[in-house]
């Protein structure tokens, strides 16, 4: 009987340890966006044919971070907080994001690399640290391609240069679709055209199904110090693309974040905020 009931009790704990171990699974959970801090100063920028949205913290050397596709700049809470202890933080919604509206042009990664130049000249901010998160990563790349003056580094988490360093299966991903729907219930809470997702979304798709395409040459040219993270559960990116962008960028470093997916900076902000200070330092 000694022996049944232990034999039962070490089936339990296993049983509980696997559980556990699959309840830790934080690469499969999306974190609720954190709330964002109270701004020094907020607004609408002129920027190009669109007024975009901004927000400032903090004071020291200017970090800007740019979030990604369908999301608002309020997925940078946790960062917002730890950086704006000893830096100026800026976020922004890019056109058709947030609180930021669209126009008639179609969107491209050009046209929203221009709308940021384009902010920091409004702000009169010089150099900014760039740290960007899918979408806003390839922002980075963008403009550490076209606008190096603009920038101290970048810092690119989940970004890609062509189309097919993306899963084919993202879509399918029960992760990135729960963060397709958050982002919907966000656009109809901050958007200017709160009913236009469908549309916003079908816009975006087009954009993602033929941008970026750029070649090696082309990222062989970049002068920037540049840091590349990808998590190690990423639904959306592939690592051996990210590891080529290593290769082809010169200098550049690759990080990858530890049980993390694509959405590392709600998964574990204090590592992804270690990950950008060691970024920061040259490490």
């Amino acid at each position: 009987m000694r022996r049944v009931t232990i034999g039962i009790l070490t089936f339990f704990s296993l049983f509980l340890t696997v559980a556990s171990a699959h309840s830790a699974e934080r690469w499969a959970e999306l974190p609720a966006f954190p709330p964002m801090p109270e701004p020094k100063a907020s607004g609408m920028a002129d920027v190009n044919d669109i007024k975009m949205y901004y927000a400032e913290y903090g004071e020291g050397t200017p970090i800007l971070f740019i979030h990604g596709g369908l999301g608002n700049a309020d997925v940078w809470g946790h960062q917002v907080a730890d950086f704006a202890k000893d830096h100026l933080v800026i976020v922004a919604d890019s056109r058709g994001h947030g609180r930021s509206p669209r126009s008639q042009q179609p969107l491209g990664y050009d046209l929203m690399t221009s709308d940021y130049v384009a902010l920091l000249d409004y702000l009169k901010i010089g150099k900014v640290t760039l740290v960007g998160w899918s979408d806003g990563g390839i922002i980075g790349i963008d403009m550490a391609m076209k606008y190096p003056d603009k920038l101290t580094r970048v810092i690119a988490q989940a970004a890609n240069v062509t189309t097919d360093g993306v899963k084919p299966d993202v879509m399918n991903d029960k992760t990135f679709s729960n963060y397709i729907n958050v982002a919907g219930d966000y656009y109809k809470k901050l958007s200017p055209t709160p009913n236009e997702y469908d549309a916003f979304v079908k816009q975006i798709s087009e954009m993602w199904a033929t941008q970026p395409t750029w070649t090696a040459a082309d990222l062989g040219k970049i002068t920037v110090p540049v840091t590349l993270a990808i998590g190690d559960h990423d639904e959306a990116i592939k690592l051996d693309h990210t590891q080529m962008m290593a290769k082809e960028i010169p200098g550049a470093k690759l990080v990858i974040l530890k049980d993390v997916s694509h959405f590392a900076m709600l998964q574990d902000p204090d590592g992804y905020d270690a990950m950008i200070r060691n970024a920061m330092a040259g490490r």
